[in-house]
């Protein structure tokens, strides 16, 4: 294989400077979940999907809606929802009686930011109609293939802890996402100044996203993830985040480990961490270790014993991390 070009440090420079701005656009309708809000960015640099995970109120659908407005491009949000087809979301062919030929009416999926609201109220049929279009970048309706126009990120959303009339997504569809962002409470100084910032003077509870300035289009985007692909990474650091991945197969507590697409997700993951730290160009083990348990918590499955005792997926991931040594040089 030809050998890749070295980055070059006035578009890593650039791109850096682009992700800051959409970071800093979306934290000003989102406050408290900084952590998440960089999570997000990361993937948005790696070109990746996001799955998030948090109580209803947390925040979630206004982060999504505020990466929108700061991207450009064309937004959709799909209601996942039991009755739910998946023509509803891919789209159909019609027949149009004047012209006697069948017509393609593309679905909400032909955008370049989607968000799927609570995709576990739909089930695994409806579910199944995302994955050809999350992993190849395409939608097949009534035998023809169409391409999405890139970029094309999936932020969909899940609650928890209501299992109520829903269907977990199974790990074939876990695994397309690239990280797992799981949105918490925030601090009691956090929670004070969401309410008072929107309480004050407003009416109603809608989610307000004027203060978002679009800072980026879609062309900007793809040079982003461009940049984010160009960063140098040692074979020691590669090795680091493969021996992570492997480690998952066969450690105590995990029923299931993470398979290679893990590994190629944590690759990506860090190439983005890299590039919004501004570290001169190159992967870090740090970069690795630092976006592991995202990429990780959604792709492996804790053993009985571990869920009866209340552990997470985070706990026995932190402990994996403190045991598989790091390279030094």
């Amino acid at each position: 294989m030809p050998a890749a070009e070295p980055p070059n440090p006035e578009h890593l420079d650039a791109a850096r400077a682009a992700l800051i701005r959409v970071e800093t656009a979306v934290n000003r309708a989102v406050l408290g979940q900084r952590r998440v809000v960089r999570e997000v960015i990361v993937a948005l640099a790696a070109a990746g999907h996001v799955l998030l995970e948090g109580l209803p109120g947390m925040g979630k659908t206004l982060l999504v809606r505020a990466l929108a407005q700061a991207l450009g491009g064309r937004f959709a949000r799909i209601q996942f929802t039991p009755d739910l087809m998946p023509s509803d979301i891919t789209g159909h062919a019609i027949f149009d009686m004047k012209s006697e030929r069948f017509h393609i009416r593309r679905g909400p999926i032909f955008c370049n930011v989607l968000l799927g609201d609570e995709i576990n109220r739909a089930p695994a049929k409806t579910q199944a109609a995302m994955l050809e279009a999350m992993q190849e970048q395409q939608v097949t309706i009534e035998g023809e293939s169409i391409a999405l126009a890139p970029p094309f990120l999936v932020l969909a959303t899940q609650n928890p802890i209501e299992q109520e009339g829903t269907y977990p997504l199974p790990l074939a569809q876990l695994d397309r996402f690239l990280i797992k962002a799981a949105i918490d409470y925030p601090s009691a100084a956090d929670e004070l100044r969401i309410v008072r910032t929107i309480t004050a003077g407003a009416v109603g509870d809608a989610l307000d996203v004027s203060a978002v300035e679009t800072v980026m289009d879609p062309a900007g985007v793809l040079a982003v993830q461009a940049a984010a692909a160009t960063l140098t990474l040692d074979d020691a650091v590669l090795d680091y985040a493969i021996r992570l991945v492997r480690a998952t197969r066969d450690w105590q507590g995990l029923d299931a480990g993470a398979g290679t697409r893990a590994a190629i997700a944590l690759v990506r993951a860090a190439r983005g961490h890299a590039l919004l730290a501004g570290q001169g160009g190159f992967v870090t083990p740090d970069d690795v270790k630092a976006m592991a348990p995202a990429v990780l918590r959604h792709r492996v499955r804790l053993d009985a014993e571990r869920e009866i005792e209340g552990y997470r997926a985070d706990d026995v991931l932190g402990e994996l991390l403190a045991a598989v040594e790091a390279p030094r040089a």
